[in-house]
């Protein structure tokens, strides 16, 4: 079974995770149940990935357990990881040096017959680091954060040609960072006399713009929801092209305040003519909520035994119907992917995706739009190559170019670079030994957000 979950690391969290999520299912399917345990230490030199950096020394341990049971026509998995890591200038600063992390995956494969096949998937993590939250996070949150992710798909074989293939996600993100702080309102000022001025404005100089600091929970605590039905044509027995149809339902549920729609209303006192825009308008989690519909075409094609490629390509358009003031959007949508496997334990990938997300900007403009989401292209790519028997390396990298829609930065982008190396030496098939690197870089037009990571470590393992 291809299985892709994000091994926790700890210090290494984003080098490891990354790794991961790009490699074939490593899993020894020789005995139905595993043990392991890794020890890290660790330099990480902007653990609150911030533009002033804080770095720290720090150690790590992480036991993980899975099972996975083949039947006769059922399989069933799970895996689960716990980390820990502790950072040594936290407990200098007196802080709660420990972080803790959760990582657990369960999946079902079923053959209700030769033609007819069902396959669901569940992954949920609680931890802090961006790499565990999604493609929305791109700094470290503090607290037991939750991403749930459940997938379900059946696949049919109507003939020997054609097929169908009908799939559900369903993505859930709460964050423990909630309540909007630092809010400033329209009750600071003085309301304009009327006439000649409408009801509802102020006046120039009283009391502070409308503000208010939005907590991680009011800005993206939300669920996502997309289903889609393929129709497959086999063409040849290695090329198989699809024409598929994706409907997405994003709802924000954090329940909070996150922004003024009129931030700066105040007015010119009278006899100044009447104002173009109305007083600060409280705007809340499920204004962004969303809908979209995406149409696609694509190809697989086996080239090789040992050579496989996909691609994906189509429209995706969006609309956001609790707020009166943004504007929908037509984007691309489309996902790529090539596999190479060029030696037993050596393989590349290279990838790259298009489609919408959440983000936890949300700045007004002067018309009173907030951002509603971003428009990202990801591409990434991975290389694990076999050294000699026990010593193996790997390259990881990743590039998010996220465009903002809508807000006081519209159509400007936030960029995130993710590059990871790793060598790992097997002493025998119990016990190895691994040393790594990676690095994150993350740009963004928003005052006081960018940041560098460096981060290096070395570990041992044993598995049983």
């Amino acid at each position: 079974m291809k299985n892709f979950f994000v091994y926790l690391g700890l210090a290494a969290a984003g080098t490891a995770s990354l790794h991961a999520a790009y490699a074939p299912d490593s899993s020894d399917n020789s005995k139905m149940w595993s043990l392991s345990a890794t020890l890290r230490g660790f330099y990480d030199d902007n653990y609150i990935t911030a533009q002033h950096k804080q770095g720290s020394f720090g150690f790590g341990v992480s036991p993980s357990f899975s099972l996975n049971m083949p039947l006769q026509q059922t399989e069933i998995g799970l895996r689960y990881t716990y980390g820990l890591s502790y950072y040594q200038k936290r407990a200098e600063d007196g802080q709660n040096p420990i972080d803790q992390t959760h990582q657990l995956d369960l999946w079902l494969d079923h053959a209700f017959t030769t033609r007819w096949e069902a396959r669901v998937q569940d992954t949920v993590s609680v931890g802090q680091e961006p790499e565990l939250l999604g493609t929305s996070a791109t700094h470290r949150v503090e607290g037991n954060n939750i991403a749930n992710t459940v997938k379900a798909s059946l696949h049919t074989d109507w003939t020997r040609l054609f097929s169908t293939a009908l799939s559900y996600q369903n993505s859930f993100y709460d964050y423990e960072n909630s309540g909007a702080t630092g809010v400033t309102g329209p009750t600071a000022a003085t309301p304009a006399p009327s006439p000649p001025f409408p009801p509802g404005y102020y006046l120039l100089g009283t009391g502070s713009p409308a503000s208010v600091n939005p907590s991680y929970a009011g800005l993206l605590n939300r669920v996502e929801q997309d289903i889609s039905l393929d129709f497959q044509w086999h063409v040849t027995p290695t090329t198989m092209t699809f024409i598929g149809y994706q409907f997405g339902l994003v709802n924000f549920t954090g329940n909070e305040l996150i922004a003024f729609s009129q931030p700066f209303p105040y007015l010119p006192p009278p006899p100044a003519p009447p104002p173009n825009g109305p007083a600060p308008k409280p705007v809340y989690s499920n204004s962004r909520d969303n809908l979209s519909h995406s149409g696609y075409v694509g190809v697989q094609h086996q080239f090789l035994e040992n050579l496989t490629g996909s691609i994906k390509a189509g429209l995706q358009y969006t609309t956001y119907y609790n707020d009166p003031n943004s504007t929908s959007s037509l984007g691309p949508y489309g996902d790529a992917s090539l596999i190479y496997t060029y030696a037993s334990g050596s393989y590349m990938q290279i990838g790259v995706t298009e489609t919408r997300n959440a983000t936890d900007t949300v700045q007004v403009d002067s018309n009173g739009q907030i951002t509603q989401d971003q428009e990202s292209t990801r591409a990434y790519g991975a290389i694990n190559h076999s050294l000699t028997p026990k010593l193996t390396g790997s390259v990881v990298g990743s590039f998010q170019y996220s465009v903002y829609h809508n807000g006081q930065f519209n159509s400007q982008s936030a960029e995130f670079y993710n590059l990871g190396f790793n060598l790992s030496y097997a002493f025998n098939r119990h016990f190895s030994s691994d040393f790594g690197y990676n690095f994150d870089w993350y740009t963004t037009p928003v005052q006081g957000q960018d940041y560098t990571r460096n981060r290096v470590y070395l570990g041992v393992t044993a598995t049983y």
